[in-house]
């Protein structure tokens, strides 16, 4: 979750796993006693499996410009995180531990059901046979483990899924948003749903932006809504966030669920449209900042703080815009930057995503109410059309309300304004860090598909 939310963000983030460094060297199916601390053989191969991730991942810091690496790996004693330490310490990496404890043996059978038997420990192996495994290994671990007191080191302790949490020494602007981000997740089992507004007037028209009113099949979809959300989740409770938009709103009015409407989840704004941003930003879509608008990139760094109150909350129900409902999804689904402008998102369709350990269970649900198709899909890249105007001098804004590829990943991020809040109706010398886990748009005749 952590590498996802901050690759999400434009952080280049990569997991270094020594449990697949000690399969590929030692095989998988282990039993239980290859971790007895006792078995010196089994101690000098998992030192092998850890000396080559860390090799790794120190190349991969150099090699590819890397900003965070989670080194995925129990960590338990003194010993492994001083040796952590000197190791990354040599590289002006810095380091930041985090360190998940759990007393609750009901929460601890359940990650062993839900997480450890479709581990590739396992695979092939009878689950109760399994489990009984891997409770003897949390054995052979809990006889030499040491949770961390040095207060040198930087950490954050979870107590019982995020009940407490302990923060030690956390400096900069990385450090701090992983925490913030740590502290906001829980594990209760819960629902997302993804719904854009009905088709608007202007979708019908074919006209981009603006605060339009549902058209009449947009209508009857707000109608179909509450059944068939109520079919699906049941008698559980759920919140329907909506945008400050009329075409949303309306989209969630029949709905009896509590409301909040997020100026953050206003459509992305495309400033003043110009014939020539069409070609320029097919070159890259993601990155392309409208002239005294925004990009794909601008609209992700301010739906942060939607993403936080979304890992907070339970059940949700997103009634949003094309542009944002992608980028939302994206997160959840891990797409890439390159394609995330591309991503479907029909209108009269419900998108329900269930969050897993490693990811999500997606179903869709098409209302079977007809509604123009606004995906444009992914076109090959031309020459930009600006250079010709360039040729021509043709004047343009001033640089920072233009229509420019912004693609500096660590660019200052600008702070969260108040108003996209909802209303009721790791850094080092090197820029370098190692997580160690234990506005309205023109009324333009265009067309949504713009977006």
């Amino acid at each position: 979750k952590v590498r996802r939310y901050l690759t999400w963000l434009g952080i280049n983030t990569k997991v270094f796993n020594v449990g697949d460094y000690r399969r590929k060297l030692h095989g998988a199916n282990l039993p239980h006693t290859f971790f007895d601390p006792h078995n010196s053989t089994g101690e000098q191969q998992r030192r092998e499996a850890a000396a080559a991730a860390l090799e790794d991942m120190i190349r991969w810091f150099n090699d590819d410009q890397g900003i965070v690496a989670i080194y995925d790996a129990t960590n338990s004693t003194r010993d492994r995180r001083r040796w952590l330490c000197k190791e990354l310490g040599k590289h002006d990496i810095q380091v930041l531990f985090i360190e998940s404890i759990c007393q609750d043996e009901a929460l601890v059978l359940a990650n062993i059901k839900d997480v450890k038997l479709s581990s590739p420990d396992y695979v092939n192996v009878d689950p109760d046979d399994a489990a009984i495994d891997f409770k003897a290994r949390i054995e052979h671990y809990k006889e030499q483990y040491e949770t961390i007191t040095e207060q040198e080191l930087t950490y954050i302790k979870l107590i019982n899924v995020g009940s407490q949490n302990i923060i030690n020494m956390i400096q900069g602007y990385l450090e701090s948003r992983i925490v913030y981000y740590l502290m906001n997740l829980h594990i209760a089992p819960r629902k997302i749903y993804f719904s854009r507004h009905g088709e608007s007037e202007y979708n019908l028209s074919g006209k981009l932006g603006g605060d339009s009113n549902l058209s009449s099949r947009g209508r009857l979809y707000a109608s179909k809504l509450p059944d068939l959300i109520k079919t699906n989740l049941g008698d559980q409770n759920l919140t329907v966030w909506t945008s400050t938009m009329k075409r949303t709103i309306e989209t969630g009015e029949q709905l009896d669920y509590p409301k909040l409407q997020w100026k953050a989840l206003d459509e992305l704004d495309a400033g003043e449209i110009y014939p020539e941003d069409f070609a320029n930003r097919d070159a890259d879509k993601f990155n392309y900042r409208y002239r005294g608008g925004e990009s794909y990139g601008d609209v992700v760094l301010r739906l942060e703080p939607v993403i936080m109150e979304l890992e907070r909350h339970e059940n949700i129900l997103i009634i949003g815009h094309q542009a944002i409902l992608r980028c939302i999804y994206a997160y959840f689904m891990n797409y890439s930057h390159e394609d995330l402008p591309y991503i479907k998102i029909p209108l009269h369709t419900v998108i329900e995503l269930t969050p897993k350990a490693y990811g999500c269970e997606e179903k869709r649900f098409k209302v079977d109410i007809e509604a123009v198709d606004t995906h444009r899909p992914k076109t090959k890249r031309s020459t930009s059309v600006r250079k010709i105007h360039d040729a021509q001098k043709l004047k343009l804004p001033a640089v920072g309300a233009s229509g420019e590829i912004v693609k500096d990943p660590m660019s200052p991020i600008i702070p969260i304004s108040p108003q996209l809040f909802p209303k009721s109706s790791i850094s080092t010398k090197r820029d370098t860090s190692a997580l160690v886990v234990e506005t309205e748009m023109s009324n333009l005749n265009l067309g949504e598909s713009a977006i």
